[in-house]
């Protein structure tokens, strides 16, 4: 990388590093995109070279934290072989570890959660935003391809897995709300294995080659 892109990626990253300060500490409704500039020592015309408006940004760092999340929950598969020996049992795996770190991190929760919908999550999944992040439609293809099971409409289910953790760990974890989050996981991950039998096809990939 030459110095011009090193400038550029280090003003775009700054740019990145402070909005998400500002947004978790006084909301994405009080920070303009003066106040991002500014704090991130850049001029204000700069901001539009590597984003559209405020919203940009803060999708595109929600698909960074997003990422950074599934990048640490997915880090440990390879220790843990014996766990997530079936497709079902490594998505709990991965699920789990990112719930954990949700629980030890709430802020983290809201400013994902409350910001985050489908049409956002499947940008996040396609659009890496820094280099090292996960490429979340390119692996879930690869977990999909470990394992001998197809599974029909892969996509609805993976949104009916996403729309079920996201809710019901919003209340859990922050609120304890219906009750706290260790008491929620064995029937959240009961329901979560419903939904990836559900889609599960009959034939395996093994009997159709």
């Amino acid at each position: 990388m030459g110095k011009l892109d090193e400038n550029k990626k280090h003003k775009r990253d700054s740019l990145l590093e402070t909005a998400f300060r500002l947004f978790m500490s006084q909301g994405i409704n009080n920070t303009s995109i003066s106040d991002i500039a500014d704090q991130a020592g850049v001029a204000k015309g700069t901001f539009y070279l590597y984003f559209k408006d405020k919203y940009d940004i803060n999708n595109k760092l929600i698909c960074h934290k997003s990422s950074q999340l599934f990048r640490n929950a997915s880090a440990g598969l390879d220790d843990h072989a014996e766990e997530a020996s079936t497709f079902e049992d490594t998505m709990i795996y991965i699920i789990d570890s990112t719930i954990n770190q949700l629980v030890e991190n709430p802020n983290l929760l809201k400013f994902i959660a409350k910001n985050l919908s489908w049409g956002i999550f499947k940008n996040v999944m396609s659009t890496p935003v820094y280099e090292d992040d996960i490429d979340f439609r390119e692996d879930f293809r690869r977990l999909l391809e470990r394992f001998p099971e197809r599974y029909d409409d892969p996509e609805i289910m993976l949104f009916m897995i996403v729309e079920l953790v996201s809710s019901t760990c919003y209340s859990a974890i922050l609120y304890s709300e219906p009750v706290d989050m260790e008491t929620l996981k064995p029937y959240l991950y009961r329901n979560i294995r419903s939904i990836i039998c559900s889609h599960k096809m009959a034939e395996s990939k093994t009997a159709d080659a």
